[in-house]
């Protein structure tokens, strides 16, 4: 299977970076994309909005369900599956894209702030999963892909200052380590997918530092990488923490200078918890 043409996926928090770009390359395959994200009105500092990434998606190809809903709330989770199930007969791939991020040390971060991070990562990533479920099972290649990173336990990632983001993050992969063991006997795969180095996005420009922009690859490579592995057979890759350079390079693709916002051959920013190549 190279293609997802008439699969029908659910992304979280797809209406701007990675998650958008993700859903515009499977819909240049033809596939249905349900959008369930917060964003319904332009945002002074965050591009984009659930609709214009809707029509992104149709312009590619695709059929779009823009759902305006909080990963976050059980009811409005259930609702967009079930509106997904309704739109396009039922759902292939789920992808856990939704996250928060705050760096602020342990001794600053106000709880609030942390509990948000683990409602929309951890608790939010679980429950669309969870919901999925009987869905996927009915699919011919089902996937669930979250976007969190390998868990490395260096003492280096928790003293760096930023505890809580890295805890938030690695209860998503948690997520991944344990839905893949459940559910690999109903042949759906459970990975994780992370960039080797930071991508432009809005977090990297209002939270971790405009700074790294040109340092950074442009969010198609996570897109490419995703399609990559969602085309693969389910019963044949789970249970994976899988990195977006090593993705493309097992498919042949080692020229990664288009993916660079900047072209030349300066040093890249790695991202959080991984290693140069």
């Amino acid at each position: 299977m190279t293609t997802l043409a008439g699969r029908t996926l659910i992304i979280s928090g797809g209406s701007r970076g990675i998650g958008e770009a993700i859903a515009v390359r499977a819909a240049r395959d033809g596939a249905n994309v349900a959008l369930l994200a917060k964003t319904a009105e332009p945002h002074p500092k965050l591009p984009g909005t659930i609709h214009t990434a809707a029509r992104a998606i149709e312009e590619a190809g695709g059929q779009a369900l823009p759902i305006v809903g909080d990963v976050r709330d059980d009811e409005s989770v259930a609702s967009a599956v079930a509106r997904t199930v309704e739109q396009f007969g039922g759902i292939d791939i789920v992808v856990n894209n939704a996250s928060a991020i705050d760096l602020t040390p342990s001794e600053h971060i106000p709880m609030k702030r942390y509990d948000l991070m683990q409602d929309i990562n951890a608790r939010g990533t679980f429950l669309l999963s969870r919901t999925a479920i009987p869905h996927l099972r009915a699919a011919v290649n089902p996937h669930i892909l979250t976007l969190s990173p390998p868990i490395r336990l260096e003492e280096k990632w928790f003293t760096a200052g930023h505890l809580a983001y890295s805890i938030a993050k690695y209860s998503m992969s948690l997520v991944t380590v344990g839905l893949a063991a459940e559910l690999r006997g109903d042949g759906i795969a459970v990975n994780s997918l992370w960039p080797r180095t930071t991508i432009d996005t809005a977090a990297i420009r209002n939270v971790v530092g405009a700074e790294l922009t040109s340092r950074s690859r442009t969010p198609q490579i996570m897109a490419d990488a995703a399609h990559a592995v969602l085309t693969k057979p389910s019963r044949e890759l789970t249970g994976g923490f899988l990195i977006d350079d090593e993705v493309l390079a097992a498919e042949g693709v080692t020229d990664l200078a288009t993916y660079r916002v900047e072209p030349g051959d300066g040093e890249l920013q790695l991202d959080f918890w991984v290693d140069p190549a």
